[in-house]
């Protein structure tokens, strides 16, 4: 046999050379971006900056966090190419809508409530007096549906344990475990919610000044943690339906999140423009890049999925906006220009009409107990605000349910017709 012959029989494919190469470096990174330098596996420098309320948390709960904490998945099980993050729970499996399933009046739920407060007329809803981790599952199967029809519930004073939390997002639907997201030590699907470690780890450098700069424009200005408007996980075949975040350390001023209605923000619509939305597509784009396969040196490529603009929800029957100006790339079938223009200005209804919104106070709570917000994101858009700018902590941890293909029913209603409110077609003329 030749030499020639020998090295053709030796030669490794050029993507998985690359792949190999990215994996053994300890300088690469990978999935994020190049000032990663987030440690694999437990974490032993956040146990440095760890809250005390954190700490007893996850210590009480048994979470091991002798080595460190939070951890992140092997470097080795990260994805390295946007086709195999892609394949990445693109799989056929059957969802069920518990909310379908719950008695409309939820008279288990409210009925064992001490007290129910709604936070403004179009979103949000406090429930006073209940214990998630002791919710019955019709209870659970009610609080969908209020979920679904008021798009965020909040329940403070909460003695919620991680694998509690887990344990109801997998009751709700398929959990999202994140490839390369920093988690709860030992449980792949609470993902781990905490600023100051990412600031640390990540050198994302949020400042006074930068952190909002992504709501003017998400394209142009860099997109730092979560202060940009947007919806989780869109990029998913199945984008998310419930997510449930539990925050156990609370700066005593600042750190408010704020949520916007996807169907008040249809019903603001004229009913012109409607009717040219209802049954669009748009492109919608992952978080995270990461390489093409076929051209690895052009630089990070997201997940791109295709969903319908306008959607219906499968339990209340409404339609709802469904864009976010960080993750909604295009609108299918327009020109770039058309698209832009049309985009921006849908943007703009979620986030500059206030009376479609709520913001919420995470006030701290008793010692080890924290305060849980559970929103439906099929419905919604979410931000969270930076002005405690890091001086007292803030953690959190994060379960996120996936929910059913989006869909559009052409014979469905919005929440303003569904209910019988009016439309005020007249402002328009």
């Amino acid at each position: 046999m030749s030499s020639t012959t020998t090295l053709k029989l030796q030669a490794i494919p050029v993507d998985k050379e690359i792949e190999n190469l990215i994996r053994s470096s300890k300088e690469i990174a990978i999935g994020l971006n190049a000032n990663d330098t987030r440690h694999f596996g437990p974490d032993p420098d956040g146990l440095k900056i760890l809250p005390e309320s954190t700490r007893k948390r996850l210590v009480d709960a048994g979470i091991d966090i002798s080595e460190g904490y939070p951890s992140r998945p092997d470097k080795s099980l990260i994805p390295v190419y946007v086709d195999e993050a892609a394949a990445i729970r693109d799989d056929d499996y059957e969802y069920v809508e518990r909310a379908k399933r719950a008695d409309p009046e939820k008279k288990a739920l409210l009925g064992a409530a001490k007290q129910v407060i709604h936070l403004t007329n179009h979103i949000g809803t406090e429930i006073v007096g209940l214990q998630l981790e002791d919710l019955t599952d019709q209870q659970k199967d009610e609080l969908a549906l209020l979920v679904a029809e008021r798009v965020v519930v909040f329940f403070r004073d909460q003695k919620l344990s991680p694998q509690k939390q887990l344990e109801l997002g997998e009751y709700w639907g398929r959990v999202e475990k994140h490839p390369q997201a920093s988690q709860v030590n030992g449980l792949p699907g609470v993902s781990v919610i905490w600023q100051d470690y990412f600031q640390k780890s990540l050198g994302v450098g949020l400042t006074f000044k930068n952190n909002n700069l992504g709501n003017f424009d998400a394209t142009k200005n860099a997109v730092r943690g979560t202060q940009v408007w947007h919806t989780d996980l869109v990029h998913e075949k199945r984008p998310a339906g419930l997510t449930h975040l539990h925050l156990d350390a609370i700066p005593e001023f600042g750190g408010d999140t704020l949520w916007a209605s996807g169907y008040a923000a249809y019903d603001k619509l004229s009913e012109e423009f409607k009717k040219f939305l209802d049954g669009k597509q748009a492109v919608y784009v992952s978080a995270h890049g990461y390489l093409d396969r076929k051209n690895p040196f052009s630089g990070p490529k997201k997940i791109e999925r295709v969903h319908p603009i306008i959607r219906t929800h499968p339990a209340t029957g409404w339609k709802s906006l469904f864009v976010n100006r960080g993750m909604t790339k295009r609108i299918v079938g327009l020109s770039s220009v058309e698209s832009d223009l049309i985009l921006n200005y849908l943007f703009e209804v979620f986030e500059k009409n206030a009376d479609i919104q709520v913001r919420f106070k995470w006030t701290p709570s008793k010692p080890g107990y924290g305060t849980s917000a559970i929103w439906d994101n099929r419905v919604s858009q979410h931000r969270s605000t930076w002005d405690h700018e890091g001086k007292e902590s803030r953690h959190g941890t994060r379960v996120t349910s996936l929910a059913e293909l989006p869909y559009f029913d052409p014979e469905s209603k919005s929440q303003r017709e569904a209910l019988g409110l009016p439309l005020d077609e007249k402002d328009f003329f």
